[in-house]
């Protein structure tokens, strides 16, 4: 079962794979790929030429458009020229769709899945009809002379044209030019006869011009022969003179080359001087510019280093010690705080307690004393007798005479007496504006009646 699970699985992958390979599709550099459908740009199409694209299926189709030129005839007929004369101009045009990725547009767009006998017939009808009108501007003469000019303007047409439904103009050839007049021919045999006239008149004239160069040149050659004598003797006569005149000039300009020479050493010998001094004082003042900056640098930039360094260290101590006095008084402020907080809480609780313990004592605040009070009697024990507690008492001697009174000993007298010098417990509640009460030190309880009496 899983074997045939894999099986299963390796055949779809094969089968995508495949798929995929099929909907690559590569353009041959004779052909232009057209995609269209879904291309994903503002054009109708997207046009490939010497690469290749993936075609995604239900989406996107693709057709190939041959690039092979077409040869198209155009035998013009009764064309009229602009001077009214109707011609004959058999032409024949090689066109071709175009790779330009503009013009591969329109081509896409106005061609595709045509033939290319309906391709033919189509640049026909253009061919035809910019021809007529080129020939129209042009007069017989300039299209039979100037060919090139002629040729230039057909192309110049048929292109701009032929460039809207995506053709290419690849050569126009015009084989020959015929009217119906005969004004063509005329002009040929008028050509002709003129260049026989030409030609003749040219060999007479050559005749004459060889005769009459015969005669003079013997002329010529004897005359030429005596001035040529006597221009001999002149010549040499000349020669001499010029030599005496050359040498003269030559000794003069020498004499006046070396004075300039000397005068233009001198001259330059002094500039050369002015120009060593120049540069000196220029080194010189360079030179202390040089030093004055240094001293500045040395001096003035290491004070100014220094006074920033001192401001920004006077700075931070500052800062810092601000920061110092600020964290002293917060937590200075935070200890006071919490230590009124804590007193206030303990005399919050106090106030608290002494106003339950009154409510416990039925209003009564004499009565509610008293109770605290007896809370407070074994601390106020422990503190009489710690006072004595701590008398470090090494040895004590007591002489006993044996005069004792109502029975009492030295010995029992100085105990008692120790035990006097410590404050009474009465004395201490009445220093803290407090009594004890009666039944605490031995004394019977008045009568309210009494109480009352004393009162009042």
């Amino acid at each position: 079962m899983e074997l045939y699970l894999i099986l299963i699985i390796v055949g779809v992958l094969f089968v995508t794979f495949t798929a995929i390979l099929a909907r690559y599709k590569r353009c041959p550099s004779d052909k232009v790929l057209v995609i269209y459908g879904k291309t994903g740009r503002d054009a109708s199409a997207k046009c490939i030429h010497g690469g290749a694209a993936f075609i995604w299926p239900v989406f996107q189709s693709y057709q190939f458009m041959d690039l092979t030129p077409i040869s198209i005839e155009c035998n013009l007929t009764n064309a009229l020229s602009k001077q009214n004369i109707r011609v004959d101009v058999p032409c024949r045009f090689t066109v071709g769709i175009s790779t330009e990725p503009e013009v591969m547009t329109n081509a896409a767009e106005r061609l595709l899945g045509l033939k290319s006998p309906d391709i033919q017939n189509i640049a026909t009808d253009i061919l035809f009809g910019q021809l007529r009108l080129v020939i129209a501007t042009m007069d017989i003469e300039e299209i039979n002379a100037d060919r090139d000019k002629f040729l230039a303007a057909v192309s110049q047409n048929v292109e701009a044209e032929l460039r809207k439904i995506g053709l290419k103009l690849i050569n126009v050839n015009v084989t020959d030019i015929r009217d119906e007049s005969g004004y063509l021919e005329a002009l040929g045999k008028e050509a002709a006869a003129k260049a026989i006239n030409d030609a003749k008149k040219s060999v007479a004239e050559q005749n004459r011009y060889g005769e009459t160069g015969k005669a003079i040149a013997d002329k010529d050659t004897r005359v030429n022969v005596a001035a040529a004598d006597a221009d001999a003797v002149k010549g040499e006569n000349s020669a001499k003179i010029e030599i005496a005149n050359s040498d003269a000039l030559r000794r003069e300009k020498q004499a006046e080359a070396e004075r300039v020479a000397v005068a233009a050493e001198k001259v330059q010998a002094a500039k050369a001087l002015e120009e060593a001094y120049k540069s000196e004082r220029d080194a010189e003042l360079a030179r202390a510019e040089r030093e004055k900056a240094t001293q500045q640098a040395n001096i003035v930039v290491a004070a100014q280093i220094e006074k920033e360094k001192a401001i920004i260290e006077a700075e931070a101590d500052a800062e810092q010690l601000r920061r110092r006095a600020k964290g002293e008084a917060d937590a200075i402020f935070a200890k006071m705080d919490a230590q009124a907080r804590g007193t206030l809480e303990i005399l919050a609780k106090q106030a608290e307690g002494f106003g339950q313990l009154v409510t416990a004592a039925g209003g009564d605040a004499q009565q509610a004393i008293t109770m605290l009070i007896t809370d407070k009697l074994p601390e106020l024990v422990k503190t009489q007798v710690e006072a004595v507690k701590g008398i470090n008492i090494d040895k004590v001697t007591v002489w006993d005479g044996g005069k004792g009174e109502n029975g009492k000993t030295a010995t029992a007298n100085f105990v008692s007496g120790l035990m006097g010098s410590v404050p009474p417990l009465e004395d201490l509640l009445k220093m803290a504006g407090m009594s004890l009460p009666n039944y605490l030190k031995g004394t019977p309880e008045a009568a309210p009646e009494a109480e009352t009496k004393t009162e009042e």
